[in-house]
Parts: structure tokens; sequence; C-alpha cells
């Protein structure tokens, strides 16, 4: 499954303080849909992630019914992206191999 969707990034100061973009309402129905195909487990969906020239595997949280894609330190670093910012998201999900 392949999504492309633009967000705002926001920090969540659980445990420990984190960057994320939500994934859409609507998107994050289709993945819910699908996601007994492409959790491994607790609900989090491996993904393949590009924002601007920066590719990384992750995985997607679900939180609210909603997913939330974490921006490593490492890709904000590397893409000039800060809080309230809004990127754009290609995601293919389930990892390299989709």
């Amino acid at each position: 499954m392949e999504l492309v969707f633009s967000g705002d990034v926001f920090e969540w100061r659980g445990p420990a303080p984190y960057f994320y973009v939500a994934v859409p309402d609507d998107d994050s129905d289709d993945i819910k849909e699908a996601s007994p195909m492409l959790t491994y487990g607790w609900g989090v969906i491996p993904a393949r992630v590009t924002v601007g020239d920066t590719v990384w595997e992750t995985s997607l949280f679900p939180k609210d019914g909603r997913y939330l894609v974490p921006l490593k330190d490492a890709v904000r670093r590397a893409e000039a992206i800060g809080e309230g910012d809004v990127i754009d998201v290609h995601m293919l999900l389930g990892g390299r191999d989709g």
C-alpha cells in the first residue's frame, strides 16, 4: 500500500519527546482496514517513508483513530524540519516489500 499526503509536524511530550506527522483520517481508515495484513504486532505498521531526499524505515503508531509517522532527529535535521512545518510524506506500507 502506497500513500502520499501532507501534514503538520507536532511534538508529543510523552516520556520521551518526539516529533510526528499524523496520517490523514481517510488514509488512516485505509491503513486500519489493511492492518491485519501489515502489522507485526501491537497495531504498529512497518513503513518505508520518504520526506524530501531522506528515506528511512520506521513504524506507524495508532493513536486516537489515526496513525502517526515518527520523525527521527536525523530526518528532521537533514530536511530542516521543525515543529509546525507542513511536510509532504510518501510512504510504502509494509516496509521495503510493501
